[in-house]
């Protein structure tokens, strides 16, 4: 898969991670790919943890961040919080 022509700088409006190849978008009812969400935020035009809130959604980021990525846990919960609040998702 190649880099998304549009622009390789896109990120998950809910989470954060940069979206670089077709298989990191999210998809909308058609199939076709969204450009505002991951594929493992976004699902059938639907989110994957519909309901979650944002507090819920650091405190996931954090235990992933520090389970798969190795990052020490002040730093990933400084990450998520600083970031998460500025994403389209969340933005109050």
């Amino acid at each position: 898969m190649s880099e998304h022509p549009i622009n390789n700088k896109l990120i998950c409006q809910s989470c954060g991670m940069p979206m670089k190849k077709d298989k990191d978008f999210g998809t909308n009812a058609d199939k076709s790919q969204n450009f505002e969400y991951c594929c493992f935020c976004f699902k059938n035009s639907r989110f994957t943890d519909e309901g979650i809130s944002l507090q819920e959604k650091i405190n996931k980021l954090v235990r992933i961040s520090v389970e798969q990525l190795g990052l020490p846990e002040s730093i990933a919960r400084t990450m998520a919080e600083t970031k998460l609040p500025q994403l389209k998702r969340w933005k109050k």
